[in-house]
């Protein structure tokens, strides 16, 4: 039997599960207790989940993190979203043929009370701004409530293999998302104030200010004197032919599938989307062990961090800027991607087009607040307070930053904290918040004697954990400031403890040694991906800062510290003084090549691209609503039922917004949705308090 199970990991540790069976349209499959079904289904090499009732094409996973309802299952005869029940043995899971039946009533249930619970803080969401307000909270005793709709606490920091940017006094710099979750769940279980519900989905907030929450089959309501909003943030979709095919999907659901659930969902990728996320997702994939064809990005430059892009080219990842995607191609799933060149008007360059075989396309093309709860308890009056990207989207570090800020706002409103905020975390969270600098050419150090540090960061960002680490305390940022590029003094020397290199996020630091050999130093290279790849004596492929082999060499050492820096292998390598230091990356990804021209030759047109994900509603059928007049929200979803589908338009919203604008519509014109009272589907039997959820539907 096929399976796409990751056994090994050059970052993450493969923990010891309890296999378990269960059934996938009657057959036996083995997953692991607990995990999500999406996962046992994705590792038993099932991407298809079921057909959508109108149309019959073919539905998979999207979102991963329970905002769409793109994989539908049936568990046990109940519709569910494959990505957040867990697995249990024996388990009957079925793909979804036409529109769910609700179970017959063949009896009387009467339904149950639901006790409203209080709490003084009420925070909705686990991710990094929650724990750190929870933290907070703790701190001061103040009773608190934290629930998450996730298994464990973290929310994308669980995703995130790589090392985070700030600095390690304030932010953890130098320490990886994983872990930084688990160093902020370990320190709020020291705070007997605070209390965790895991599992359990925030769905509304009413008007009499209590919230209603389902932790499994059982529905709770609370009121609370402050609410804080962690929410996080939801993907952005692009319309394009062929964008509703399993494999494509965004890129933090393939994170979820790789580092969460430890699963291999590809074998080849190409990432839509330039910024931190989309360059963050293609280092995850190859560390995964799968190929990334390229990377494409609409802007004639990327948005993320330089450090991000330049470790993907080095590792042989093609980057095309000025690019969009034309079409993702195949019947029952991606078989392959079209992309072409942009030009000044944003249109497609003809003859530019070409085509990649893949079989996923991650789209990483920005996020949006997840604020429903938010505006709605400002609606009714409610005491409420947003941290994290719920607030302003931005990087996890600053997410920590707002939630610290948030969490002592509350305490102060409760009375229960009477000093001021410390001004340096606001000015903190302004800086972790600030967008790359420009980029700026740097020579290296001079001098060709002793041990020489050289940095290959070339573009500001709030980062500074190399000077943090080392002991000679010769490394420094200009001006002094955390998002100043870093130097080496000549107050000292250094003397090759290789901590620099080791600590640093962008893996921009190399160490050049002289000592030995001044025409052959010694060039030590930060490396976070196989370990087979640069056993000593192998050849391997040496890159300069843009990627280009300089030549290849045989390694002369590998040198790790596991129980400080985990994951990160410093290889070394002997190299001519000319290029000693030009060097910093290894080639890893040979280069791939394209499909045959003629299998793609014309893309199909673009109003056949679908919007809305839930009732299949193409862009064609919207444009031909607003050039007939409609410029309300709400009517569009009378007429054709955009906006009317399960998740509630949580995807396809922002992309009706963008078809006005394209038009010619002035969006101050246009008449926004109403909200549905409940923001997340549950259960009928859960919310009328019935024991054990009978009658859900």
């Amino acid at each position: 039997m096929e399976t796409k199970r990751i056994e090994q990991h050059p970052v993450l540790a493969v923990p010891a599960r309890q296999a378990v069976q269960f059934y996938w349209n009657g057959q036996a499959f083995s997953g692991f207790e607990g995990e999500m079904i999406s996962a046992a289904l994705f590792a038993g090499g099932h991407q298809i989940f079921g057909h959508h009732h109108k149309d019959g094409s073919p539905q998979g996973m999207f979102c991963a993190n329970g905002q769409c309802s793109q994989c539908l299952v049936l568990a046990d005869g109940m519709p569910v979203k494959a990505c957040m029940p867990p697995l249990a043995a024996g388990m009957q899971v079925e793909s979804v043929a036409g529109l769910p039946q609700i179970p017959a009533a063949d009896q009387q249930v009467t339904t149950g009370d639901v006790p409203i619970q209080e709490t003084e803080v009420l925070i909705i969401g686990g991710g990094p701004a929650g724990l750190s307000a929870a933290v907070e909270l703790g701190k001061l005793g103040i009773d608190s409530l934290l629930v998450d709709d996730k298994d464990r606490l973290g929310g994308k920091l669980v995703l995130q293999t790589h090392k985070f940017f700030g600095s390690v006094a304030d932010s953890y710099a130098g320490t990886r998302g994983y872990e930084i979750a688990r160093l902020l769940e370990d320190e709020l279980q020291t705070y007997p104030s605070v209390q965790v519900w895991l599992e359990a989905t925030a769905v509304g907030v009413f008007s009499d200010r209590i919230i209603g929450i389902v932790q499994g089959n059982r529905y709770r309501l609370i009121k609370a004197a402050k609410m804080l909003v962690a929410t996080g943030a939801r993907e952005k979709m692009l319309s394009f032919p062929g964008n509703t095919l399993p494999g494509v999907y965004g890129a933090g659901a393939f994170q979820t599938l790789v580092n969460r659930d430890l699963v291999k969902c590809s074998e080849r990728v190409l990432i839509v989307g330039g910024g931190n996320v989309g360059l963050v997702a293609g280092y995850h994939a190859i560390q995964a062990g799968i190929e990334v064809a390229a990377l494409i990005e609409a802007l004639p430059e990327v948005g993320g961090y330089k450090v991000h892009a330049d470790k993907l080219q080095r590792l042989g990842v093609p980057i095309y800027t000025g690019h969009t995607v034309v079409s993702a191609n195949g019947e029952d799933r991606v078989r392959s991607v079209t992309i072409a060149q942009l030009d000044s008007n944003w249109q497609v360059v003809p003859g530019t087009d070409r085509t990649f075989a893949v079989d996923t396309v991650l789209i990483a093309v920005g996020l949006s607040k997840v604020d429903e709860f938010y505006l709605k308890a400002k609606q009714w009056g409610m005491d409420v307070y947003a941290a994290g990207d719920a607030q302003e989207i931005a990087e996890a570090s600053a997410a920590m930053f707002t939630g610290k800020i948030e969490g002592l706002k509350i305490a102060r409103a409760l009375g229960r904290h009477d000093g001021d905020i410390p001004a340096a975390w606001d000015e903190k969270a302004r800086v972790l918040k600030s967008k790359p600098g420009p980029v700026v050419c740097r020579e290296p150090a001079a001098g060709t004697e002793g041990v020489l540090p050289v940095f290959h960061c070339f573009q500001e960002v709030p980062c500074n954990p190399c000077t943090s680490v080392c002991p000679e305390k010769i490394i420094r940022t200009e001006r002094d400031d955390i998002t100043g590029l870093p130097y080496c003094t000549t107050e000292g020397a250094c003397q090759g403890c290789l901590g620099c290199v080791a600590i640093c996020p962008g893996l921009a630091v190399t160490v050049v040694d002289y000592r030995e050999d001044p025409e052959q130093p010694v060039v030590t290279l930060p490396y976070e991906i196989w370990r087979d790849r640069v056993g000593k004596g192998q050849t391997i492929a040496i890159t300069d800062d843009d990627g280009r082999i300089l030549g290849e060499f045989p390694v002369k050492r590998v040198v790790a510290n596991r129980k400080k820096y985990p994951g990160t292998l410093m290889v070394q390598v002997q190299l001519p003084r000319a290029i000693a230091k030009q060097a910093i990356g290894i080639r890893i990804q040979p280069d791939l090549d394209l499909d045959p021209d003629e299998l793609y030759s014309s893309a199909p047109l673009p109003d056949e691209a679908v919007i809305c994900r839930c009732e299949r509603i193409t862009a064609g059928e919207i444009r031909d609503a607003i050039q007939s007049g409609v410029r309300d929200m709400n009517q569009l979803k009378a007429l054709n039922r955009a906006g009317m589908g399960a998740c509630g338009s949580k995807t396809c919203r922002s992309m009706i917004w963008r078809i006005f604008q394209e038009e010619g519509v002035d969006l101050g014109e246009v008449t926004d949705r109403v909200d549905r009272p409940l923001f997340v589907e549950a259960p009928m039997g859960v919310l009328a308090g019935v024991p054990g959820g009978i009658g859900d539907a």
